[in-house]
């Protein structure tokens, strides 16, 4: 009964959050969400209860090396729904390994593109990135010999990794704290229902008592109940005083240090695709994989940016550059209903269906986005009009990881694209059929493509005449599917 009231209300939150009238395309935008997606939301709840369970377990006896108790500590808060305003959304309903650690409802990809927060009306402008491999991208830094910003975590790059070291670890600390997302109002509120987690002991084992010996006010319980954004005036609603508030920090990066530890681990980022076992002469590629890894690395130009490593370099399978492709705004998305103040009084999305996703240039010139978890670099500042619109370049591998065939995975930042042929298509397409007349084009990814949703620094040389047939299409995707993680099996850092 509790469960199918939880539905019910993700149904009517839905409804409300797609229904605006401003909205482009609007009737594309799903207002219900069908049976199957009750269905499933259903059953990854079940499952993320079921992974939480299971890992609360093995506190009982924790490992006995610091490094896999970090991990163990990571695990468990990436699958602690505690963490989230309303108690009811973990880092894992974005991310699930079966999906490569990205968006695991399949009618959620097909329609909304981005997933609700823990204040259900409330959606984000992306899609979820996969977390998987995401603690191996650099610091963000600029190479002045290419005139390109590398690293950072997140779409935009936002989550740099210059104040801790570590941009997974930075962009662990965004989610909790968006009010798309998570939605708590303060940062001191993940530490506060931290400490009232079964894992606190493990946690101060390993991080020290201070960590949560916090004079918390009488408050508390009531400031982190209310969803996000905090009041203008009140930008740390958790009153604390400066010692306490300093810990409360500390505490709340080690926590972000677990999770990105446990994003490092074997279990998540373990190298184990068939790609892998090519390279340790464990396998061979099919005739069709090795043509579309041929034409990879050749014709289709994938690799001058999903490079596959080179000496003493990892095939990550990106360049952790930035670069827009020419996506088309996804009309899917309902983000852009969200312009209109909600019951809270708040509005994701001011600018309603006008809005164009800036990319790195808004974060770099601090334009609107959803969490800042880093401060911006003010020598960076000038670069912000040639990053404008860029994306970063993700990761190719777990990119046709799902749990059956007709899962439905989204592409692109926005979601845009529901197949990986079709993004395939696009790359190879772009420039070379016309734009589509309207907005519901019957000939939209097969003899059209919509306008880009911005044309700012768009990737002219690499991107939209490849001249690839459907066939050399096909093998493209026939090689990419080689990189899904879970064709050997996970060998423990030794």
């Amino acid at each position: 009964m509790k469960t199918q009231r939880a539905l019910l209300s993700i149904t009517a939150a839905l409804v409300a959050a797609t229904l605006g009238a401003d909205a482009p395309g609007a009737e594309k935008i799903s207002t219900v969400l069908s049976t199957p997606a009750l269905k499933e939301i259903a059953q990854l709840e079940a499952e993320i209860d079921r992974v939480e369970a299971q890992s609360i377990e093995r506190l009982a006896v924790p490992p006995d090396n610091q490094v896999q108790q970090i991990e163990l500590l990571g695990k468990l808060m990436l699958y602690d729904k505690q963490l989230s305003v309303n108690r009811n959304e973990a880092c894992a309903f974005c991310h699930m390994p079966e999906t490569g650690f990205t968006g695991p409802v399949s009618e959620l990809n097909r329609t909304t593109g981005s997933y609700p927060g823990s204040v259900r009306t409330r959606f984000s402008n992306r899609r979820p990135q996969s977390h998987a491999y995401a603690p191996l991208s650099p610091v963000l830094h600029y190479n002045p010999g290419q005139d390109d910003l590398v690293g950072g975590n997140f779409w935009d790059m936002r989550a740099t990794g210059r104040r801790l070291g570590n941009p997974a670890a930075e962009q662990a600390e965004g989610p909790p704290i968006n009010p798309v997302e998570m939605g708590l109002p303060d940062s001191a509120c993940a530490v506060y229902r931290a400490s009232q987690r079964p894992y606190r002991a493990l946690f101060e084992s390993v991080w020290g008592r201070q960590a949560f010996a916090i004079a918390w006010p009488r408050d508390v319980e009531k400031v982190c109940d209310r969803p996000g954004p905090p009041p203008a005036g009140a930008p740390m609603p958790v009153h604390l005083g400066s010692i306490d508030r300093g810990r409360a920090g500390a505490t709340f990066d080690q926590m972000a240090q677990s999770i990105a530890g446990y994003e490092a681990s074997a279990e998540v980022t373990p190298f184990t695709s068939k790609y892998d076992a090519v390279l340790a002469g464990k396998a061979k590629f099919t005739p069709q994989e090795q043509a579309g890894y041929d034409l990879f690395r050749g014709k289709a130009l994938c690799n001058t940016c999903h490079r596959d490593g080179g000496p003493g370099e990892d095939p990550l399978f990106t360049d952790f550059t930035a670069s827009n492709i020419g996506t088309p705004a996804n009309p899917r998305l309902p983000y852009y209903a969200e312009n209109r103040p909600d019951a809270l009084g708040y509005a994701a999305n001011p600018a309603g269906s006008s809005y164009v996703d800036g990319g790195v240039g808004n974060f770099l010139d601090k334009g609107h986005v959803l969490s800042q978890t880093s401060a911006v670099d003010q020598r960076w500042v000038k670069l912000a009009p040639g990053n404008q619109a860029r994306i970063q370049v993700p990761t190719l591998r777990n990119v046709d990881k799902r749990p059956y065939p007709a899962f439905v995975k989204a592409y692109a930042h926005n979601g845009y694209f529901t197949s990986l042929k079709a993004i395939v298509h696009f790359y190879n397409t772009r420039d070379v059929l016309p734009r589509c007349q309207s907005s519901h084009d019957a000939g939209e990814g097969t003899t059209c493509w919509p306008a880009p949703e911005s044309t700012a620094n768009m990737n002219t040389s690499r991107v939209g005449r490849l001249g690839l047939s459907d066939a050399e299409e096909g093998a493209v995707v026939s090689f990419m599917q080689t990189l899904s993680d879970g064709f050997m099996p996970v060998q423990s850092d030794r």
